[in-house]
Formats: C-alpha cells, sequence, structure tokens
C-alpha cells in the first residue's frame, strides 16, 4: 500500500469576527482536554444535570425539556420544525433573510403549508404584516421567527409577535442562533414555546451542540401526532429520555464538546448575564460608531441591529474578497461576507461572546482603514478608531 500523504495539524491562530464561530476562552479549550469518561457514567450525568440547568438560566425559562441538541444551531432548527409539524400544518414563518429562508425550506420537507411574511434584507418582520398572515389562515399551527438574523444584522423584536401567537393559537418557535448569550432572550417572559440556539456564536463554545428548550403546551402537541417524527435522530420523544432522570440510550453524546459547553455556560454565570448582555451591547455601539465615522453605511435597519454582529456595506469600488483575504492573511481577522442577494454587498462583523472586546474592535477598524485606503477609498487616518475609544 503506497503511503498517503497528510499534514501535520497545526491550524493557524486567527481573531474570529465574523458571523461565527467566535474565538473560545482558554478555560473552554482546556475543558476539551479533560479525560473522557463513558455517556452513562455517574461523573458525566452530573455534568449532564447541570448543562441543563445553565441552560435554563440562559434562556431564562423554568421548562423541564431543556438541552443541548447532538448538532449544530441547523440541527436545533430541524427538530423544532419536524417535532411539532406534519403534513397539511400551517405555519407562518418571517422571511427577512437567509435563515428565514432556510426555516421555510425545512418546514415544506415537513409537508407544511408554508405562508411567509416577507421583509427586504435589512428590515425586521412588522408585526402588521405577521398579523395579517395569522387571519388569512384558518388555523396556524406555528409561527416562526428569526430573533437575530445573521445574514442581516438584524435583530427582530418578539414580544407583539408573541402576543399575536397566542391570539391566534399558534406555537410560537424562535430561532436564538446568534442572540442567546449576547442579548437579552427571555424565553418565558415573553411567551417562546420553541426555542433553539447555537453554541459557537455569543455562549463561545466549538460549534457542534444546539441548545433547545420547548414548553409542556408545545410537547402536549406531539402527543396528538397522527406519525412518528420524520427524524429518529432528532426526535424530542425520544431525546428526552436521554436528558431526564431515565437516562435511557439514545446516542453516544459527544461527551468533549457537553464539557466545553458547561465551562462556557459557567464563564457566563461567573460574568453575570446582564453583564455579559451590556457588553455586547457597549461593543456593539463602539464598532459602529467607528465604521460610521470612516463614513461606511450600516446595512441594518436603524433602531433594529444586532450588537453580537454588525452588517456594513462595501463601499463601491471596493474589492469584498481582496479586502477580506488581506484581513486574513496581513491580520489574522477573519470577517464574514454576504449571504444570498447580499454576496458582494456587505460585510458581516461579528463582536460575539470571547470575540467581543474592546482590543478586538479596535484592531478591526485599525485593519480595515488601512485596507480600504489601499483599494482607493478616502477616509480620515484613524477616525475610526478614535470615534470608537470615544464610544467605549
Amino acid at each position: 500500500m503506497s503511503e498517503i500523504p497528510y499534514q501535520h495539524l497545526n491550524p493557524p491562530q486567527r481573531v474570529l469576527l465574523g458571523p461565527g464561530p467566535s474565538n473560545i476562552h482558554p478555560r473552554v479549550q482546556m475543558a476539551m482536554l479533560a479525560p473522557i469518561v463513558g455517556h452513562l457514567d455517574p461523573y458525566f450525568i452530573t455534568i449532564m444535570e447541570d448543562v441543563v440547568n445553565l441552560l435554563r438560566g440562559l434562556f431564562q425559562t423554568k421548562n423541564k425539556l431543556t438541552f443541548p441538541i447532538s448538532g449544530t444551531g441547523s440541527a436545533g432548527m430541524e427538530a423544532s420544525f419536524c417535532n411539532f409539524l406534519e403534513p397539511g400544518d400551517v405555519a407562518v414563518i418571517g422571511v427577512n433573510g437567509f435563515f428565514g429562508e432556510r426555516m421555510v425550506d425545512i418546514a415544506q420537507r415537513c409537508g407544511a403549508k408554508v405562508v411567509q411574511v416577507t421583509a427586504e434584507w435589512g428590515r425586521i418582520v412588522e408585526p402588521e404584516a405577521i398579523e395579517n398572515a395569522l387571519k388569512a389562515q384558518r388555523q396556524v399551527k406555528l409561527l416562526a421567527l428569526v430573533h437575530a438574523e445573521t445574514s442581516t444584522g438584524v435583530l427582530q423584536p418578539l414580544t407583539e409577535a408573541s402576543r399575536l401567537a397566542k391570539q391566534y393559537e399558534a406555537l410560537f418557535l424562535v430561532d436564538t442562533v446568534t442572540s442567546l448569550g449576547g442579548h437579552e432572550v427571555a424565553v418565558d417572559d415573553w411567551g417562546i414555546d420553541i426555542c433553539y440556539s447555537g453554541t459557537q456564536k455569543c455562549i463561545s463554545s466549538p460549534p457542534g451542540l444546539a441548545p433547545f428548550t420547548a414548553n409542556e403546551k408545545a410537547l402536549a402537541t406531539m402527543e396528538t401526532r397522527a406519525r412518528k417524527v420524520q427524524s429518529w435522530y432528532l426526535d424530542l420523544s425520544l431525546l428526552s429520555t436521554y436528558w431526564s432522570a431515565s437516562r435511557f440510550y439514545h446516542h453516544t453524546a459527544p461527551i468533549s464538546m457537553i464539557y466545553a459547553l458547561h465551562e462556557a455556560l459557567a464563564l457566563i454565570v461567573e460574568e453575570g448575564l446582564d453583564t455579559r448582555i451590556q457588553r455586547h451591547l457597549r461593543h456593539g455601539a463602539a464598532l459602529q460608531a467607528g465604521l460610521e465615522a470612516m463614513g461606511l453605511i450600516l446595512h441594518a435597519q436603524k433602531g433594529h441591529r444586532l450588537s453580537s454582529l454588525t452588517s456594513v456595506r462595501i463601499p463601491d469600488g471596493v474589492d469584498d474578497l481582496r479586502v477580506r483575504q488581506n484581513l486574513l492573511s496581513q491580520f489574522g481577522i477573519e470577517i464574514g461576507g454576504g449571504l444570498g442577494w447580499l454576496k458582494g454587498k456587505i460585510w458581516r462583523i461579528g463582536l460575539m461572546g470571547y470575540s467581543s472586546s474592546a482590543e478586538n474592535i479596535l484592531l478591526v477598524l485599525f485593519a480595515l482603514e488601512k485596507l480600504l485606503s489601499a483599494e482607493g477609498y478616502q477616509v480620515q487616518p484613524g477616525i475610526g478608531v478614535k470615534s470608537a475609544i470615544q464610544a467605549l
């Protein structure tokens, strides 16, 4: 057998300021080096119990079924739809970006009739449009919204939509992949029935788990299903038995990933959730002040902009890919490009979790100024950094 060529694993150090993943704290990195035990080992069960309780605190919920799904945020999205929708059910879905479109795709694969409530990519889905869609249907099973649209940088208001869902007797499902751990997410107070997230953004744990919670009202609808959930792996009736006192075997949990999540959640508790949210707000405002001082235009609707991820329009004549490649090669910084029809039109700059720091704000503004100047874009030297410092 001929020798198979391979490289020794030696990834470069990066400053991760894109739409995810974010950098992780050294304690989270060390947690993944902890000894492996069995997934039903008594010690690991105590870690599972801790993770469940810590996630309840982060989601701000008392929901019994709260746990991390073994899979990325998209697994959380799929579980949220395939467990609660059956063929013929009506789902009203807000679509103002790439991930709203993904929700539509998954709901349609479940056989649901999907009613899309669309808005321009960069603007919120207005409550009036949501109500019109709910009114027009005889019975809506589920209303779904993306809280933090990663593709556009928009923060979607939820309280009025929740009220409408209750008024029209629909389950309220919310994607909090880019908001949980960096923005306020109050599942119980806001009347959210089903909620999922991802670990690699504001939580600052590696990608691979999807925090999930659902209340008793949502779970009760599963008991009336006419057929089994189409996905065995994501069937909540099976997963719940593993993440409950019975610990009935379902799959081998990703033990090192759950160690990492445990440590990341512990760090959130130590920082204080309110303090953490305020840190993201302060840093997001400082970055946005610096970008605007450089003459750049923020893409997301004013008054509804994420702190954890800022979308900024690429100036005419500036090469999107070249700037991002030079940020990576010259400064070790990753930012994101646009998705869908925004490809080549915006940059997405993330300040999430451990990556959300004053140092990173000043570094990316300094680097962008240098690279934009090289592209022929006129910017007053140091103005972005100076404005960010003033905002901080």
